[in-house]
């Protein structure tokens, strides 16, 4: 009787034992981590603007591709151009202030504590309406996102809208319009 229940118990572990060897990379070997506020996972800021902070918080690198977290903290009243990922969908959290966002033919203001899912293969853009204003967000896949962002901190110089272009279709999106202004 002890024979038949360790060979049922045997038996029973070698799916678990051939799914454990399935696991995604990113969910083995992993450890928490903190990200103090205002920085980057890096330790570092990035920005967006002159002042605006767009902060990597959990790479990809962190999920096996599968997440790419932000923090926006803006102090400019200001957004992206009209914009399409082509891979990615994106949620935003608004932590604090006002935002304007269009999506597709929607267009909808999102306050503190409110959410949006932004689909990929839709036009999006938003605007900070508020004089300071926290979001988080995140894109998944992450795919290049990151790259992008890193990319334009790095510039010495505004870049041309031709090579705003460019920089976009390196990075899995299409500028299809400009940033939404106040009026």
């Amino acid at each position: 009787m002890h024979r038949k229940q360790f060979i049922a118990s045997a038996m029973a572990a070698i799916p678990a034992a051939a799914f454990a060897n399935k696991l995604p990379r990113f969910l083995k070997d992993k450890k928490p981590f903190k990200v103090d506020a205002d920085l980057g996972k890096d330790g570092k800021k990035m920005f967006f603007g002159k002042t605006n902070l767009n902060n990597i918080k959990i790479s990809r690198h962190d999920t096996d591709n599968q997440v790419s977290f932000f923090e926006y903290v803006g102090y400019e009243k200001i957004g992206p151009a009209l914009h399409i990922h082509l891979n990615q969908d994106e949620v935003f959290y608004v932590v604090d202030g006002r935002y304007r966002f269009v999506v597709g033919d929607q267009t909808m203001e999102l306050k503190a504590g409110e959410t949006i899912f932004l689909p990929r293969g839709i036009a999006h853009t938003w605007i900070q309406l508020s004089d300071r204003g926290r979001m988080v967000y995140y894109v998944t896949p992450a795919g290049k996102m990151e790259d992008f962002f890193i990319y334009l901190s790095n510039l010495k110089a505004p870049p041309t809208p031709q090579e705003m272009d460019k920089i976009h279709a390196d990075h899995d999106m299409k500028v299809v319009g400009p940033p939404l202004t106040l009026s």
